[in-house]
């Protein structure tokens, strides 16, 4: 319920500030990290985000989603982005 208002917070805050040209975005980062006391469960490998691929996904994919989405045009704004485990059922 937390990120759920976290969520409502930012599209708020952006619906009141988009007009004055200030791009609001929300990121979510959904997943649990691996360590050596949280490892993945023999029957569901990969579940968890490894600390390695995800602190590389931080430095190179999220700082060029967070770069893109800075350059984005004012027509096509996106409002949130999500990290999430590739197996994550939905």
């Amino acid at each position: 319920m937390g990120k759920f208002v976290l969520r409502g917070l930012a599209q708020s805050i952006a619906r009141e500030l988009t007009p004055k040209n200030i791009h609001v975005a929300h990121f979510v980062i959904d997943g649990a990290i691996r360590s050596a006391v949280r490892q993945d469960p023999l029957d569901n490998p990969d579940s968890t985000l490894d600390p390695d691929a995800f602190a590389q996904c931080l430095q190179r994919r999220f700082a060029q989603t967070y770069l893109s989405i800075l350059r984005q045009p004012r027509s096509a704004w996106t409002y949130e982005v999500e990290l999430r485990p590739w197996v994550e059922n939905f």
